[in-house]
């Protein structure tokens, strides 16, 4: 897979003294998973015209994200969970010191990432920038981690639907948005739909994430099974049960594919490929 080898070729520092945190990234980087999030930033692309391969450091940069906020997910103070993709959790393997700071990491680093090695023009890479900047952080999927622990989300589905399109759903959109800022204008009259569409991929992949937690196993999962009933989280599941959250499923399966379809009335087929698989997968 590009990305997969885009990721392995990457290297952080040249300095002895930090090779240890080097290996702690890249052990929590090339651990396998998904890869949902830059194969949407590559697939974003291809629907709107550019060269998939061109978007590769942005779409590393959007994986190191992804990848520290996992790192800190897991830790004592946050999830406190022993597995990740199949194998011992950083804080686990290297200690929560080593894994706070490889987390740190990866987030300063994608930027650097972003800024120095994806081409583009200047105002196209700094609206980028901004974007990934403002999905990650207090208005974004750090705010949402905070409503998450703090336990602050108001009643109802309303609440819930906010706490998860900022936990979640702001990265997932961020690597698809990320993209059209890149592009720029010419684009301008679909990037209403596109940014619903990315809105509604965000929810559906937490609904189904959400389900996957009852009904998975460890095996499958990579990480352990039940985790938010453990931690008395409300979810989807808690909220509507199960057939009440697959119901809600199949329904923004349908918006998500509605917007889609106005987004690119041509057809996007790697874009639709990838929300029919948010949908139906079972890891």
């Amino acid at each position: 897979m590009e990305v997969d080898g885009f990721l392995e070729d990457l290297r952080f520092s040249n300095e002895e003294a930090c090779a240890g945190l080097e290996q702690a990234m890249r052990y929590s980087l090339l651990a396998g998973g998904k890869r949902i999030r830059p194969v949407l930033t590559l697939a974003t692309a291809a629907a709107v015209g550019w060269e998939p391969g061109s978007v590769l450091p942005l779409a590393a940069a959007i994986e190191l994200i992804h990848t520290y906020s996992l790192i800190h997910d897991d830790l004592p103070a946050m999830d406190d969970d022993d597995l990740r993709r199949g194998r011992p959790t950083c804080h686990r393997a290297f200690g929560e010191d080593v894994a706070i700071l490889a987390g740190d990491g990866l987030y300063a680093e994608a930027f650097r990432l972003l800024l120095e090695q994806q081409p583009g023009e200047p105002a196209g890479l700094l609206a980028a920038a901004r974007e990934l900047a403002a999905a990650t952080g207090v208005q974004g999927m750090v705010g949402g981690q905070f409503i998450d622990v703090a336990g602050t989300a108001p009643d109802g589905p309303a609440g819930l639907r906010r706490l998860h399109e900022l936990k979640t759903g702001r990265l997932i959109g961020a690597s698809i948005e990320c993209v059209l800022v890149l592009v720029g204008g010419h684009i301008r009259d679909t990037m209403s739909s596109f940014r619903s569409f990315a809105s509604e991929l965000g929810v559906l992949f937490q609904i189904v994430d959400d389900i996957l937690d009852v009904t998975g196993s460890q095996e499958t999962l990579g990480k352990p099974q039940g985790s938010d009933e453990r931690l008395g989280k409300r979810t989807y599941v808690t909220e509507f049960g199960l057939d009440g959250a697959r119901a809600l499923a199949r329904e923004s399966h349908q918006r998500a594919r509605s917007a889609l379809a106005q987004a690119a009335p041509s057809g996007a087929m790697e874009l639709e490929q990838i929300t029919d698989f948010i949908a139906t997968r079972t890891y």
